[in-house]
């Protein structure tokens, strides 16, 4: 892992390598794509076969509830408990997130309220790389169920018992053999099995990350999910706790960015020790090995404050604040989430805490933050005027008309008069 000083030029080298496009992610996604929409089931059967090494002919597209209910049986108790609990804290935080209907009477005769109402149906992807992600699955299906969709679909290549255990506890009952940008290309448009959504949910690799950009102009999308990011941000703290943070999001995968950012050498050099004894005890083939020598980074900040700006420009993904979290949380303005205090261990919120852990990446935290309860439904404006209220809106609004030319648009007012 390397130590760099944290100058304008390191700042705009690792600011600007976040922004470049896949183009060739982009072009494999489009083609895989429109073969799912030219050729339907067809083409899902032979991505699936060609990438995943699934034959969908011979098992089905579906997995069976026979198959869903069985996992169950196929795990330990002390795993189902696990569910649940995170379960719990991340169906409580998302019920205190959902948007609340109110009426406001702006003026006399005249009441705007909200109406809040639940997307139709959503798509959950879940990456079966190495393993299912059990976790994604918690984090898109719940808040999606609190907020009331009625149909939820989940598709993953590989589900495992451990992930069909825990959609059987979540009371899901449609889960796709399918991944990649043929997934999402079969949520967003639709085959013969798999009905099309109104929203994909989840996060994937750079080809699911491409189609998933490149339907949103015909499905919504929750937000473009690129690689791991973790920044801790601190001037003293516990070597160790740092590097195991650091290493943790680094082995999401090989392209993941876990940085340091600190004022003091002697807590770089330490942390740099601490990742590199770690990294001895990780399998070679764990991906924290290429993402520490690639991409993660400890920069050395002039100052504490410097630190913050850049953590700002940055707007990570994950940012830990490990040393004097209620002054630094101040100076903070940008960022997915965020860890206070030693113990905030990254995994925590990665699992259980019940704060939800798809999350911004590429600088995507700057204008908005992870998902909640609020990506699942629609707020719905519904305005009452009354009588009184027209006759006291009315000369305004046909003035406002006529000063943007819209002649038709006072006219609609004026009929009334």
């Amino acid at each position: 892992m390397r130590i760099l000083k944290l100058t304008s030029t390191v700042e705009s080298n690792l600011l600007r390598a976040r922004h470049e496009r896949d183009r060739e992610a982009e072009h494999i996604a489009a083609g895989i794509i429109a073969d799912v929409r030219k050729r339907g089931d067809a083409a899902l059967a032979a991505w699936a076969k060609k990438l995943d090494g699934i034959q969908l002919g011979r098992i089905g597209f579906w997995v069976s509830q026979r198959e869903i209910k069985a996992a169950r049986e196929q795990v330990s108790a002390e795993f189902l408990r696990a569910i649940r609990h995170a379960e719990r804290n991340t169906r409580r935080v998302a019920e205190k997130q959902l948007p609340r209907p109110w009426s406001l009477e702006v003026e006399s005769g005249v009441t705007v309220s909200q109406l809040v109402r639940s997307i139709d149906s959503i798509g959950c992807y879940i990456p079966g790389g190495r393993f299912a992600l059990v976790s994604t699955l918690l984090m898109t299906v719940v808040p999606a169920q609190v907020a009331g969709v009625p149909r939820i679909t989940v598709v993953c290549p590989k589900p495992n018992p451990e992930l069909l255990a825990a959609a059987s506890l979540l009371g899901v009952t449609q889960i796709a053999r399918i991944g990649g940008a043929q997934a999402i290309a079969a949520l967003a448009y639709g085959t013969e099995n798999i009905a099309r959504v109104d929203k994909v949910f989840g996060p994937g690799n750079r080809f699911v990350t491409a189609a998933k950009q490149l339907v949103s102009s015909d499905c919504g999308i929750d937000l473009p999910a690129g690689p791991t990011e973790a920044i801790v941000l601190a001037a003293k703290g516990d070597a160790k706790w740092i590097a195991a943070d650091l290493l943790a999001q680094a082995e999401h995968a090989p392209d993941a960015g876990s940085f340091l950012v600190t004022p003091s050498a002697g807590l770089a050099r330490a942390v740099k020790e601490e990742v590199r004894a770690r990294l001895t005890k990780l399998s070679p083939n764990n991906p924290a090995h290429s993402s520490m020598r690639k991409t993660g980074a400890i920069l050395l900040a002039p100052s504490l404050e410097a630190a913050c700006v850049f953590s700002n420009r940055f707007a990570p993904e994950h940012l830990s604040l490990p040393h004097n979290p209620g002054a630094l949380l101040k100076k903070i303005n940008a960022a997915g989430t965020i860890f206070l205090g030693p113990w905030g261990a990254q995994p925590l919120g990665d699992y259980i805490s019940g704060s939800n852990h798809v999350l911004p990446t590429g600088g995507w935290a700057r204008m908005r933050g992870g998902l909640s309860a609020t990506d699942f439904v629609k707020c719905i404006s519904v305005q009452s005027i009354k009588r009184n209220g027209f006759g006291r809106l009315a000369a305004d609004a046909i003035r406002l008309a006529q000063a943007e030319g819209l002649l038709a648009h006072a006219n609609a007012v004026e009929v009334r008069r």
